[in-house]
C-alpha cells in the first residue's frame, strides 16, 4: 500500500537475506503515526520482542511474522531441538490470535520432513510463501467486501458512512488489510464514501494507524471517541459496520480487539450491518463457543495509565494519565456472538457466521 506515494508491504526479507542472513525489514508501528521508521529483526529473540510489543500487530501479520521468526531460527540453529523451541516461543508470545499459531505450526509441518542442511532456505521460501498467500486472500477479501458496498451505496443518494474499530488495515496485515480492504477497493472504485475510526482505547490503533493509513490512500475519514459510536448509529449517520478479528470460531463467534462487542450490540439495535473481515487462517475450526475457548490476552496495565504522543518540540514521549497506586485492568480483546454477526467476509466470498462451517477452506496444514 501507499506511503508517501510509494508502496510498501509491513513486513519483507532484506535483499538476499537468504545468502547474507541480513534479517527481516518491519514497519515499527509503535512510532505511527507521527514517524514511519523501518526495523530490522536479525534473530528470533528480536522478532518475538517485535511481536510482544507490538511493532507488528494484526492476526494476519503476526502470523507472517512468526513465520519469518522461523527463518531466522534456522539460521541460529536448524536442528529439530531448536525448531520445536522457536515455534513453541513464538506460538506462546501472543496467545489470542489463531494466524501466529497456524503459521508457526504451519512453518514446523514443512520443516521437519527435510534435511537439516535444507532448512534455512526452505524456510525463508515458505516464509515468503505465507506472506504472498497473505496478500492475495487479503485482496480477494477486498473484491467480495467491495460488491457489499455497492450495493448499499446503490440504495444512498448522499456519501456512505462505514465505522470500523481498532485497525485492521494493510498494517494488521502484510498487505490490503481485512476490514479497510473493501473500503480501500470501494474508494479506487469512485464510490463516495466516508470512515468513522474509533480512536479504540487503550493503545489506540484507530486514531493512530487506522487514520494514518487512510489518509495516506486520501480515504474521507473523521477519528471519534470509542463510545460515540452508539450515538452515531442512532443519528442515523452509519450505514455499515466492518471490523477484523484475530480469532473466528467455526460457529461464526468474533473476537477482535476490545470494544467490537459494543459496536456490535449498538449496531444490531440500530439494524445497522456488521460484517468481520477476516482471511481463512484466521478461522479456527477447533472452537465452537468463543465466549468459553478462547483465551483473552491480559496485556500490561502500563498500556492504560500511560499515552504515547508527540509533545509541542516533537518529541514522541509517554505521558501518565492516572493517579498513582491505580489498579488497571486491560483485557485487550473481547468476543461478538455470532447472532450479532451479519457476515464473515473471506476470500472465498461473504458468509453467515452458521455457513462457516460449510466452506471447503485449505488452511495449509492439512
Amino acid at each position: 500500500m501507499l506511503v508517501n506515494q510509494q508502496q510498501y508491504r509491513t513486513i519483507w526479507p532484506n535483499e538476499n537475506a537468504e545468502l547474507s542472513l541480513s534479517g527481516v525489514s518491519i514497519i515499527d508501528q509503535t512510532k505511527l503515526p507521527h514517524r514511519f521508521e523501518i526495523v530490522t529483526i536479525q534473530s528470533l529473540e528480536q522478532m518475538i520482542d517485535a511481536i510482544n510489543n507490538m511493532q507488528v500487530r494484526g492476526a494476519p501479520l503476526i502470523g507472517a511474522a512468526a513465520a519469518y521468526g522461523v527463518a531466522l531460527a534456522m539460521q541460529q540453529d536448524a536442528s529439530d531441538l531448536y525448531l520445536n523451541h522457536a515455534v513453541m516461543q513464538l506460538i506462546h508470545s501472543r496467545p489470542t490470535a489463531v494466524n501466529l499459531k497456524w503459521a508457526a505450526q504451519r512453518m514446523l509441518k514443512k520443516l521437519l520432513d527435510l534435511p537439516v542442511a535444507d532448512r534455512l532456505s526452505a524456510a525463508w521460501r515458505e516464509a515468503a510463501a505465507i506472506c504472498d498467500e497473505d496478500a492475495e486472500l487479503n485482496q480477494a477479501i477486498g473484491g467480495h467486501g467491495l460488491m457489499l458496498i455497492k450495493a448499499l451505496a446503490a440504495k444512498k443518494p448522499s456519501r456512505l458512512n462505514i465505522m470500523t474499530h481498532c485497525n485492521a488495515g494493510w498494517l494488521a496485515t502484510v498487505d490490503f488489510g481485512t476490514a479497510l480492504a473493501p473500503i480501500y477497493a470501494a474508494h479506487d472504485a469512485g464510490i463516495a464514501l466516508h470512515v468513522w475510526v474509533g480512536e479504540t482505547r487503550p493503545r489506540n490503533q484507530g486514531a493512530s494507524l487506522t487514520a494514518w493509513e487512510l489518509s495516506q490512500h486520501g480515504v474521507p475519514h473523521t477519528v471519534i471517541s470509542d463510545n460515540a459510536g452508539g450515538h452515531l448509529m442512532q443519528q442515523g449517520d452509519v450505514d455499515m459496520v466492518i471490523v477484523g478479528a484475530d480469532r473466528v470460531t467455526s460457529t461464526g463467534d468474533v473476537c477482535n480487539k476490545i470494544g467490537t462487542y459494543l459496536k456490535a450490540l449498538a449496531a444490531f439495535d440500530q439494524n445497522i450491518p456488521f460484517y468481520a473481515a477476516v482471511p481463512s487462517p484466521t478461522i479456527d475450526w477447533t472452537m465452537t463457543n468463543g465466549l468459553k475457548d478462547i483465551e483473552i490476552e491480559q496485556r500490561s496495565p502500563r498500556e492504560l495509565s500511560w499515552i504515547n504522543g508527540m509533545l509541542a518540540n516533537g518529541e514522541l514521549a509517554e505521558v501518565n494519565i492516572l493517579p498513582p497506586n491505580t489498579h488497571v485492568a486491560n483485557p485487550a480483546f473481547d468476543v461478538t456472538p455470532a447472532r450479532l454477526v451479519t457476515g464473515v467476509i473471506t476470500e472465498l466470498g461473504v458468509y453467515a457466521p452458521d455457513q462457516l462451517k460449510n466452506i471447503p477452506f485449505n488452511n495449509g496444514l492439512g
